[in-house]
């Protein structure tokens, strides 16, 4: 057995201190994104000083109820639950005095975090290059709606216009209403989430190389890789670029039960069939018209009635007892009033009080078994820090790197590192893509016998040839890996694994508990073979309370935290479809990322508790925030938000050329208007129309108040306009729009074309696949490319690992082959056809 880690092997008591502690960050950014990025920062450990203008953070002064103030503190929840164990400095740093205040702080800090406009930074000498010469090993996380370089780097965008130019409204709703919003704001919280990561991901190597980076985080990257599943390289797989799309939402999914909501989930096939007995529907077992979710959308009401008649007759209660029986993931609609009270997340106190208001607020989305997370200190209050932050000590503390074969002249932050990634589906996968593209040596395991669930998700019918490699999900979370199968119900496939496991320094899980454990491939048992091995377990509701072993997908967690509450028109919720899974993958590999770093500081692993549901209630804490802080239920208003009044889609001349797609002959643009100034230009792109001009039209109150009113006048301006033309007419005007573009043509965007996001690369079975990168571009390293190898075929790399890694023979890796413990096909498909045979 080799151990790859260097400094002492066997694991040390949970360290008192947080793994960044003593790490400085200098936080010069403003609302949601900025203040979850350091927020997350703050929770690993980093001491975050966050510089603000004489008048505050805006978002000290917002609710999206309007009841900042109500519950006697001057600062709204929302920012109090994001500032949390941060310290605040007042200067304006767009003044030579207020600079001059940034750059000392900056001294011997290891992150600068800002979401100024492009160039901004620059103008004022707060760039990349003048940070360096007060900290030649700083790195720089710059946050923005398009990111830096590319045809739209300075156009107005909103949370809402981004979703339309990403594709994902494209497919969510029905098709006899509007394309609808995911509701929330999540892209902000993904876009600070995907900051924090990176930063913590490009310092593994800076502590190595002495120099830090400028990390480019584009937010409508961020809402394309975790709202639209990869539509585009669906499209890519299936040929079906140009055929009419369509809005739908799952069947089952949220239905009426007797006392509110209950929400399903039938990924698996099997699971649609036990969801048939559980609503008393047997016949659907036999027909592939219900069987299908094609099938069921051709028949979507009669389908919706019938359960509606079974879920209606029943409370949420006895659903939720019936559906855990059978294994189906089914979930409680959560609410403000209600999540924090539900019984697994009372018991496994997932919800604290703030430190400074005493609300109710998700815990940190992860748990380090061996090391803590920053304890919630009261967020601070506007300049309370001033003039008495000391000198920071350094950039990061002393060590040496987390794994041995970490390198300062590496073209990648991860490479070197070895993780054996045992997950399925997307979460998992998606966490373990984010190392193999950030240049980890990841090995995909799976089995011959029943391989990735997710290769069942196929641009091929099941039973055609290599039907399971044409996946499109599938291949968007596995390039750069390679992949082997072993059979792991064997003695010799569980052996394997853990020598495998042996000589890895991470290892990455995502099943439910019992799985990993029923292997013998829990951490105890894997803390045996690997003393310094960090595991990453990723179960549905974590590793205790009375959810452990329920079965959960991402649209569980939609359901469950609040998200699919402030989704959809006002009689029904519906999940936003899609965010969850790349959350929860993002979320792990923070939580992997301060157990490295815990690792280079002690060289000890440790476990690391991922539970999925956790990281979509801190993305969805707001609903939450406003009920416990002021008593007021948010709710879902369709296309209208908080933010921004007038906001909505509205339906353009049925054409088919211009940026928008082909689809059923509809053109649908979105606006969103966000500021008075952003009102007045509205109002010149429209020709200074009579109606505008009304002056109660000059607030956001006034606006909101007239809110239906104005959707009216913008309605029939946008009917007689092709959507490109009105898209453009807007932006030069400086308001921000989109078209509802398509999700599957989404690689066609000339801005995250020109920026390098998509890159084609050549699969033995597929041919080309356009593959998806990260929403982060690192501006310091020329030549920066995301995706080296396509996503590996089923066991393609069985005898490189098993030989160069393992070190078996010939004969033994042969033996391996005739046994069946390792396989290049699906053994099932392929017993079958030899059956046929004659």
């Amino acid at each position: 057995m080799s151990v790859r880690a260097s400094g002492p092997m066997s694991p040390p008591p949970q360290s008192p201190q947080p793994p960044y502690f003593g790490t400085r960050v200098v936080d010069l950014s403003t609302g949601i994104a900025g203040g979850y990025c350091t927020k997350l920062l703050a929770d690993a450990g980093c001491d975050v000083v966050k510089v603000e203008p004489p008048g505050g953070d805006a978002l000290r002064r917002w609710s999206a109820s309007g009841s900042v103030g109500s519950d006697g503190d001057p600062d709204g929840a929302l920012f109090r639950f994001l500032h949390t164990s941060k310290r605040s400095v007042v200067a304006d740093p767009f003044t030579i005095e207020g600079r001059d205040v940034v750059l000392d702080l900056v001294r011997g800090a290891a992150v600068v975090v800002e979401s100024w406009a492009p160039g901004i930074a620059e103008a004022n000498g707060l760039g990349i290059d003048a940070l360096r010469t007060v900290a030649p090993g700083v790195t720089l996380v710059s946050l923005s709606d398009f990111g830096r370089g590319g045809p739209w780097s300075n156009r107005p965008a909103t949370e809402f216009t981004l979703q339309g130019w990403s594709g994902s409204m494209s497919a969510r709703g029905t098709m006899e209403r509007p394309p609808l919003q995911a509701g929330g704001r999540t892209g902000e919280w993904i876009t600070g989430a995907t900051a924090a990561l990176a930063a913590l991901t490009f310092l593994q190597q800076s502590v190595v190389a002495g120099r830090g980076d400028h990390l480019d985080v584009s937010a409508l990257e961020a809402v394309m890789l975790t709202h639209t599943t990869y539509a585009s390289l669906n499209g890519w797989l299936d040929g079906r670029r140009g055929v009419p799309g369509m809005r739908t939402i799952e069947l089952p999914s949220i239905e009426p039960a007797k006392d509110g909501w209950v929400g399903f989930c039938t990924v698996a096939g099997q699971q649609f069939l036990d969801f048939c007995v559980l609503v008393e529907q047997f016949e659907w077992m036999e027909s592939a018209d219900w069987t299908s979710q094609v099938g069921r959308q051709e028949r979507r009401a009669e389908f919706r009635a019938a359960v509606a008649a079974w879920t209606s007759a029943r409370t949420v209660e006895e659903i939720l007892t019936l559906g855990a029986e059978l294994r189906i993931p089914v979930a409680p609609i959560g609410r403000g009033a209600t999540i924090p009270f539900l019984d697994h997340f009372a018991e496994t106190q997932t919800y604290v009080a703030n430190p400074r208001g005493g609300f109710l607020q998700p815990t940190v989305p992860y748990r380090l078994h061996a090391s803590t997370t920053r304890p919630f200190g009261p967020a601070p209050t506007l300049g309370e820090h001033t003039g008495a932050i000391e000198p920071a000590v350094g950039t990061v503390a002393p060590g040496r790197a987390a794994w041995a074969g970490a390198s300062a002249d590496a073209a990648k932050p991860l490479a070197g590192l070895r993780i054996a990634d045992f997950t399925a589906w997307w979460a998992g996968p998606f966490a373990a893509h984010w190392c193999a593209l950030m240049g980890a040596d990841v090995i995909h395991v799976e089995s011959a016998q029943r391989p990735d669930g997710m290769r069942t998700a196929s641009a091929r019918p099941p039973g055609s040839e290599q039907w399971y490699e044409w996946g499109s999900v599938f291949h968007g979370a596995n390039s750069n890996k390679r992949g082997i199968t072993l059979d792991l119900t064997r003695d010799e496939g569980r052996a394997l694994a853990k020598r495998l496991v042996a000589e890895c320094d991470v290892v990455v899980e995502n099943f439910s508990p019992r799985v990993m454990e029923q292997f013998g491939l829990g951490w105890d048992e894997l803390a045996q073979v690997n003393p310094s091995l960090v595991m990453v377990r990723m179960p549905a509701f974590g590793l205790s309370g009375p959810w452990r072993d329920r079965v959960g997908f991402a649209q569980t967690m939609e359901q469950v935290s609040g998200m699919a509450w402030m989704t959809g028109f006002t009689d029904a919720p519906i999940i936003p479809r899609g965010p969850c899974d790349p959350l929860a993958g993002m979320h792990a590999m923070i939580g992997l990322m301060t157990a490295l770093e815990h690792r280079r500081r002690t060289g000890a692993g440790q476990l690391v508790e991922v539970a999925m549901v956790k990281a979509a209630l801190n993305i969805a804490a707001e609903v939450v925030l406003e009920q416990q802080a002021y008593g007021v239920a948010l709710e879902r208003d369709g296309n209208r938000g908080p933010v921004s009044a007038p906001q909505g889609v509205y339906r353009c001349l049925d054409d088919v050329d211009g940026l928008a797609d082909p689809d059923r002959g509809e053109r649908w643009l979105c606006v969103a208007v966000a500021t008075d100034d952003q009102w007045a230009a509205l109002r010149t792109a429209l020709g200074e129309p009579a109606w505008a001009a009304a002056p109660a039209l000059a607030t956001a109150a006034g606006r909101r108040a007239a809110h239906d009113a104005i959707d009216a006048e913008l309605a029939s301006w946008a009917a007689s306009k092709r959507v490109d033309d009105a898209v453009a007419t807007l932006w030069d005007a400086g308001v921000p729009a989109s078209p509802v573009f398509a999700g599957r043509r989404n690689d066609t965007l000339p801005q995250p074309v020109a920026r390098g996001f998509f890159e084609v690369t050549q699969h033995p079975v597929v041919g080309d696949v356009n593959q998806w990168g990260m929403p982060v571009k690192p501006l310091t390293r020329a030549g920066w490319e995301w995706v080296q190898s396509p996503a590996p075929t089923l066991g393609q790399h069985n005898d490189e690992v098993l030989r160069d890694v393992l070190g078996l023979t010939a004969d033994e890796i042969a033996a391996l082959w005739e046994s069946e413990i390792v396989g290049d096909s699906w053994l099932p498909v392929r017993r079958a056809t030899r059956e046929e045979q004659p």
